[in-house]
């Protein structure tokens, strides 16, 4: 056998065929695009509920891509060797639309591919989020601190789903011996983002192309630490290659934080535009600070952001200067933007 074979061998012999729930969202489209680049065969499950075929669509026909449109919340039969879940609307707008089938979403979708990976003896990676640790009072935030969620609140459907989703996996782990990996992903942003998503970054973004008045809740100086997608996808891959002792959960995010109206600044200065700040009054359960400690990341899988928010953020502009380009031109609607602050103020008092 040549050089040429062998090659070619060793990388048939490390193929995987690998299910992305989630696969046409933000994060699960940049993920399917590593994972292609690395030689496997991908399985995309979406039922397009926040995801989109254009996160997706240049893939159509690549010989190591399937798409599949299914609900987490029904069982999935399919064989695989690997599982990341990430399927959950992962914007309040979007998970407050249907509070209920959100969290459907993270618990009937944790029990169904659960079930799956016990059924193949898989590994599978649940991507957990930041959220478990409410609005902490711990800073910054390790995996060790249990958090502070209102369980009744607005954002319960999410935050509750998630831990639930959680317990779910260990207990999976502990009594089914399902080897298992969770993420607790922070603020995360760049190319792909939904721009009607309501996320902090998506929203400044669009509102200074457009030159409208960009929304601060509060004061704007309540904290986030904002982890390029790049970096983001590494950690789950290097999450996912972990030995099996590694169990999780593991924060990945960037622990460099900024204040809300710094953000607002950047991306006003990036964009030239003319928007000014407006403050409105702090949505429920909006947490003051966010954080994450990345010390398990560092020493376990030798993992660190190293995109700059700055760096980071003129390429999601750029994203989302294209996606705007086809806009008719608007004029600045002092009224109608002040008439849904409003609305916006009175639902959430």
């Amino acid at each position: 056998m040549g050089s040429g074979d062998e090659s070619m061998a060793r990388i048939y012999d490390s193929r995987k065929r690998i299910l992305v729930t989630g696969g046409a969202g933000f994060l699960g489209s940049h993920l399917i695009d590593r994972l292609l680049a690395a030689g496997h065969e991908v399985l995309c499950a979406d039922n397009l509920f926040t995801g989109t075929k254009r996160n997706i669509e240049r893939l159509i026909g690549h010989p190591r891509f399937e798409f599949m449109r299914h609900d987490v919340t029904f069982p999935l039969y399919v064989e695989v060797d690997e599982i990341y879940n990430l399927a959950c609307p992962a914007s309040p707008i979007h998970y407050q639309h249907d509070p209920v089938q959100t969290t459907k979403t993270s618990v009937h979708g944790a029990i169904n591919m659960l079930g799956l990976a016990k059924r193949l003896r898989c590994k599978i990676l649940q991507a957990s989020t930041s959220e478990v640790y409410g609005d902490p009072s711990v800073h910054p935030q390790p995996e060790t601190y249990w958090g502070n969620v209102n369980p009744v609140g607005i954002r319960s459907c999410y935050d509750e789903g998630k831990r639930c989703a959680e317990t779910l996996f260990f207990d999976y782990h502990r009594q089914h011996k399902v080897e298992i990996k969770v993420a607790r992903i922070f603020n995360t942003y760049g190319p792909r983002m939904h721009p009607s998503d309501g996320r902090v970054v998506s929203n400044f973004i669009v509102q200074a192309l457009r030159n409208e008045p960009i929304t601060l809740y509060g004061n704007g100086e309540q904290t986030r630490s904002f982890c390029y997608v790049d970096d983001l996808i590494d950690g789950l891959i290097r999450l996912m290659d972990t030995p099996a002792d590694l169990t999780g959960p593991v924060n990945l995010g960037n622990p460099a934080e900024f204040t809300i109206r710094k953000l607002a600044e950047l991306i006003i200065e990036q964009t030239n535009a003319q928007s000014e700040l407006i403050c409105l009054p702090l949505p429920q359960d909006d947490p003051r600070q966010r954080r994450p400690d990345i010390s398990l990341a560092k020493s376990r899988l030798d993992w660190q952001p190293r995109v700059r928010l700055e760096d980071g953020l003129r390429p999601t502009i750029g994203y989302f200067a294209d996606r705007l380009a086809g806009e008719a031109p608007r004029l600045p609607q002092r009224g109608s933007l002040a008439e849904q602050h409003r609305r916006l103020a009175a639902a959430f008092p």
